[in-house]
Protein backbone atom coordinates (compact mmCIF):
# COMPACT_ATOMS: atom_id res chain seq x y z
CA UNK A 1 0.00 0.00 0.00
CA UNK A 2 2.89 2.41 0.80
CA UNK A 3 4.40 2.24 -2.90
CA UNK A 4 0.49 3.27 -4.08
CA UNK A 5 0.37 5.85 -1.48
CA UNK A 6 3.69 7.08 -2.59
CA UNK A 7 2.65 7.30 -6.62
CA UNK A 8 -0.72 8.71 -5.48
CA UNK A 9 1.06 11.64 -3.67
CA UNK A 10 3.16 12.19 -6.82
CA UNK A 11 0.97 12.13 -9.35
CA UNK A 12 -1.53 14.75 -7.11
CA UNK A 13 1.85 16.86 -6.95
CA UNK A 14 1.76 17.32 -10.59
CA UNK A 15 -1.49 17.78 -11.19
CA UNK A 16 -2.85 19.95 -8.14
CA UNK A 17 0.31 21.92 -9.71
CA UNK A 18 -0.49 22.19 -13.42
CA UNK A 19 -4.30 22.90 -12.09
CA UNK A 20 -2.85 25.48 -9.87
CA UNK A 21 -1.06 27.20 -12.87
CA UNK A 22 -3.96 26.75 -15.25
CA UNK A 23 -6.52 28.86 -13.36
CA UNK A 24 -3.71 31.18 -12.42
CA UNK A 25 -2.49 31.77 -16.49
CA UNK A 26 -5.52 30.24 -18.55
CA UNK A 27 -8.53 31.03 -16.62
CA UNK A 28 -6.55 34.68 -14.64
CA UNK A 29 -8.17 33.46 -11.49
CA UNK A 30 -4.33 34.77 -9.78
CA UNK A 31 -6.42 33.87 -6.27
CA UNK A 32 -7.80 30.89 -6.78
CA UNK A 33 -4.81 29.93 -8.53
CA UNK A 34 -2.41 30.63 -5.59
CA UNK A 35 -4.64 28.86 -3.23
CA UNK A 36 -4.34 25.81 -5.11
CA UNK A 37 -0.44 26.32 -5.15
CA UNK A 38 -0.72 26.20 -1.22
CA UNK A 39 -2.63 23.39 -0.78
CA UNK A 40 0.41 21.51 -2.48
CA UNK A 41 1.76 20.66 0.83
CA UNK A 42 -1.68 19.43 1.86
CA UNK A 43 -0.14 16.45 -0.18
CA UNK A 44 2.82 15.93 2.20
CA UNK A 45 0.61 15.29 5.02
CA UNK A 46 -1.40 12.96 3.50
CA UNK A 47 1.61 10.79 2.27
CA UNK A 48 3.58 11.27 5.75
CA UNK A 49 -0.02 10.32 7.31
CA UNK A 50 -1.35 7.76 5.18
CA UNK A 51 2.23 6.04 5.87
CA UNK A 52 2.49 6.68 9.42
CA UNK A 53 -1.13 5.05 9.36
CA UNK A 54 -0.16 1.65 7.61
CA UNK A 55 2.75 1.33 10.46
CA UNK A 56 0.68 2.20 13.33
CA UNK A 57 -1.94 -1.05 12.20
CA UNK A 58 0.93 -3.34 12.62
CA UNK A 59 2.39 -3.32 8.54
CA UNK A 60 5.66 -4.65 8.91
CA UNK A 61 7.95 -1.56 7.95
CA UNK A 62 9.21 -2.44 3.95
CA UNK A 63 11.25 -0.19 1.81
CA UNK A 64 7.93 1.85 0.28
CA UNK A 65 7.38 3.22 3.80
CA UNK A 66 11.18 4.84 3.67
CA UNK A 67 10.22 5.94 0.17
CA UNK A 68 7.20 7.87 1.75
CA UNK A 69 9.69 9.98 4.07
CA UNK A 70 11.97 10.30 1.26
CA UNK A 71 9.23 11.86 -1.12
CA UNK A 72 7.83 13.65 2.39
CA UNK A 73 11.38 15.20 2.61
CA UNK A 74 12.29 15.85 -1.10
CA UNK A 75 9.38 17.82 -1.74
CA UNK A 76 10.01 19.90 1.30
CA UNK A 77 13.53 20.97 0.16
CA UNK A 78 12.64 21.07 -3.47
CA UNK A 79 9.21 21.82 -3.17
CA UNK A 80 9.32 25.69 -3.39
CA UNK A 81 11.58 25.64 -6.08
CA UNK A 82 9.58 23.37 -8.39
CA UNK A 83 6.82 25.71 -7.90
CA UNK A 84 8.53 28.64 -8.54
CA UNK A 85 10.11 26.65 -11.96
CA UNK A 86 6.70 25.40 -13.07
CA UNK A 87 5.20 29.26 -11.96
CA UNK A 88 7.88 30.91 -14.45
CA UNK A 89 7.48 28.40 -17.35
CA UNK A 90 3.68 28.70 -16.92
CA UNK A 91 3.74 32.62 -17.19
CA UNK A 92 5.79 32.80 -20.26
CA UNK A 93 4.09 29.93 -22.10
CA UNK A 94 0.73 30.98 -20.84
CA UNK A 95 0.77 34.73 -20.53
CA UNK A 96 3.15 36.25 -22.25
CA UNK A 97 5.54 36.59 -19.21
CA UNK A 98 9.50 37.32 -19.50
CA UNK A 99 11.37 33.88 -20.58
CA UNK A 100 12.74 32.06 -17.43
CA UNK A 101 15.96 32.52 -15.59
CA UNK A 102 18.11 29.70 -16.90
CA UNK A 103 20.75 28.11 -14.51
CA UNK A 104 24.20 29.57 -15.17
CA UNK A 105 26.26 26.69 -17.34
CA UNK A 106 29.74 27.83 -16.31
CA UNK A 107 32.22 29.11 -13.88
CA UNK A 108 31.63 30.51 -10.55
CA UNK A 109 27.87 30.70 -11.29
CA UNK A 110 27.31 27.92 -12.06
CA UNK A 111 29.62 26.03 -8.95
CA UNK A 112 27.55 28.31 -6.47
CA UNK A 113 23.90 27.19 -8.50
CA UNK A 114 25.32 23.32 -7.29
CA UNK A 115 26.10 24.40 -3.36
CA UNK A 116 22.68 25.60 -3.85
CA UNK A 117 21.30 22.29 -4.82
CA UNK A 118 23.36 20.46 -2.69
CA UNK A 119 22.49 22.20 0.34
CA UNK A 120 18.31 21.46 -0.87
CA UNK A 121 19.78 18.01 -1.23
CA UNK A 122 20.81 18.31 2.38
CA UNK A 123 17.66 19.38 3.71
CA UNK A 124 16.25 17.10 2.39
CA UNK A 125 18.30 13.60 3.19
CA UNK A 126 18.07 15.28 7.03
CA UNK A 127 14.25 15.64 6.82
CA UNK A 128 13.94 12.19 5.69
CA UNK A 129 16.20 10.53 8.50
CA UNK A 130 14.34 12.23 10.82
CA UNK A 131 11.01 11.18 9.82
CA UNK A 132 12.42 7.63 9.63
CA UNK A 133 13.56 7.79 12.87
CA UNK A 134 10.43 9.06 13.90
CA UNK A 135 8.83 6.01 12.65
CA UNK A 136 10.89 3.84 14.02
CA UNK A 137 10.45 4.92 17.37
CA UNK A 138 6.94 5.30 16.47
CA UNK A 139 6.69 1.21 15.83
CA UNK A 140 9.47 0.48 18.64
CA UNK A 141 10.00 -3.28 17.28
CA UNK A 142 14.15 -3.12 15.69
CA UNK A 143 12.92 -6.45 13.72
CA UNK A 144 9.77 -4.99 11.84
CA UNK A 145 11.89 -1.85 11.36
CA UNK A 146 15.06 -3.11 9.77
CA UNK A 147 14.38 -2.07 6.19
CA UNK A 148 13.74 1.54 7.69
CA UNK A 149 17.27 1.70 8.81
CA UNK A 150 18.95 1.23 5.25
CA UNK A 151 17.38 4.55 4.06
CA UNK A 152 20.03 6.28 6.54
CA UNK A 153 22.58 4.61 3.86
CA UNK A 154 20.79 5.48 1.13
CA UNK A 155 20.39 9.58 2.34
CA UNK A 156 24.45 9.27 2.73
CA UNK A 157 24.83 8.06 -1.08
CA UNK A 158 22.71 10.33 -2.58
CA UNK A 159 23.90 12.99 -0.46
CA UNK A 160 27.40 12.28 -0.98
CA UNK A 161 26.68 11.89 -4.96
CA UNK A 162 25.31 15.46 -4.52
CA UNK A 163 28.55 16.74 -2.84
CA UNK A 164 30.98 14.98 -4.94
CA UNK A 165 28.78 17.12 -8.34
CA UNK A 166 29.21 20.60 -6.33
CA UNK A 167 32.46 19.86 -4.98
CA UNK A 168 33.59 19.14 -9.10
CA UNK A 169 32.07 22.12 -10.41
CA UNK A 170 33.93 24.28 -7.71
CA UNK A 171 36.96 22.31 -8.52
CA UNK A 172 36.84 21.68 -11.93
CA UNK A 173 34.53 25.18 -13.02
CA UNK A 174 32.97 24.53 -16.46
CA UNK A 175 34.26 27.22 -18.94
CA UNK A 176 33.23 28.11 -21.91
Amino acid sequence: MAVSVVIAGEAGFWVVLVLALATRYLLGWRRVGTALLLAVPLIDLIVLGATVLDLRHGAPAEWAHGLGAAYVGFSVAYGHYLVRWADAHAAHRLAGGPAPVKPPKYGAARAAHEWRIFARTLVGAAITAALIAGMIALVDDTARTAALTRWYGTMAWVTGISLVVAASYTVFPKRR
